[in-house]
């Protein structure tokens, strides 16, 4: 009985790491989101290339089931991470 109250221990805490692991989110120069109104919006660090951008636009919008992304809008934001914001329309 001893046993297995010590196995059942080990592989709670192996679960838990796990699950902490599964959760956490890697570090990223982007960030791409979809909006709620279906436009997919990339926020760029200084140093991006705008072609980066369309980039990953383009490959959300493929897992959409769309062909390209379009720029829709440009702008500068206050983030220090993540000076520009792009907007971009899946077609």
């Amino acid at each position: 009985m001893h046993n297995q109250s010590r196995f059942m221990r080990y592989g709670l805490m192996i679960f838990s790491g796990c699950t902490i692991l599964a959760c956490s989110t890697p570090p990223s120069e982007f960030q791409v989101y979809q909006q709620s109104d279906g436009t997919i919006g990339v926020h760029v660090p200084k140093t991006a290339k705008d072609t980066e951008a369309q980039e990953l636009a383009e490959a959300e919008c493929k897992k959409l089931g769309k062909r390209t992304a379009t720029l829709v809008e440009s702008r500068k934001t206050f983030n220090d991470r993540f000076p520009l914001s792009y907007i971009y329309r899946c077609r």
